[in-house]
């Protein structure tokens, strides 16, 4: 079992930046990951990270201005978002998988956080 919460979520002009945080614990996880979610909208991916070697992906949307980070020896992963625009606007989950094959889709994924809102204003 693996529990996640994510903190850092708020509201900032568009321009701005934020970061959020994951704290994970539990069984030894190999990927993490953040996704998004608008009401109406499937799930999306914003950008993971392997836990081990610290290679990272991410959505073409967010390429250049989110940043992921990890800190092993606290279990903490971190998603810094620069430029933020109206349209990051979303509830963002963290989430950890035990396999970390697949990273950019919904269903590698075995564990997620409660999501923390992020709004940014025009």
């Amino acid at each position: 079992q693996v529990q996640l919460v994510e903190s850092g979520g708020g509201l900032v002009q568009a321009g701005g930046s934020l970061r959020l945080s994951c704290a994970a614990s539990g069984r030894t996880i190999y990927g993490m990951g953040w996704f998004r979610q608008t009401p109406g909208k499937e799930r999306e991916f914003v950008a993971a990270i392997n836990w081990s070697g610290g290679r990272t992906y991410y959505a073409d949307s967010v390429k250049g201005r989110f940043f992921i980070s990890r800190d092993n020896a606290k279990n903490l992963v971190y998603l810094q978002m620069n430029s933020l625009k109206p349209d990051d606007t979303a509830v963002y989950y963290c989430a950890a998988s035990t396999r970390f094959t697949a990273v950019k889709i919904i269903e590698e994924y075995d564990y997620w956080g409660q999501g923390t809102q992020v709004t940014v204003s025009s």
